[in-house]
């Protein structure tokens, strides 16, 4: 089991990298696509493949002390331990803004 978390870690880290010289590509997309591209590898469909309490459902979500916009992209820029950190760089606040809304939006 350690072994598959491990692997799909290093596969969120390469497509964060591979993400990194494509940012600036990612002004028509949706939250929806740019949620698949940088999150949906380690949360898909909401869930955590890392740390299962601490999935992007409103639950878990809130009980984690994550409850707006504003705490998923502070989220996303300074990680806990286990999650890749997503620069401005990475993902610009336009694009961490549509993906927060649609986590909002999406995982109640």
């Amino acid at each position: 089991m350690k072994t598959i978390k491990l692997m799909f870690a290093a596969m969120g880290f390469m497509l964060v990298f591979s993400a990194q010289s494509g940012a600036a590509g990612n002004a028509g997309k949706s939250g929806e696509d740019l949620f698949k591209e940088h999150c949906a590898v380690c949360h898909p469909e909401g869930d955590n493949i890392i740390k299962p309490n601490k999935t992007l459902h409103k639950k878990d979500r809130e009980a984690n002390g994550v409850k707006t916009a504003k705490d998923i992209m502070g989220k996303m820029r300074n990680p806990g331990e286990g999650m890749t950190k997503f620069d401005k760089n990475t993902v610009p606040d336009k694009d961490a803004r549509k993906i927060a809304e649609y986590i909002l939006k999406t995982f109640k």
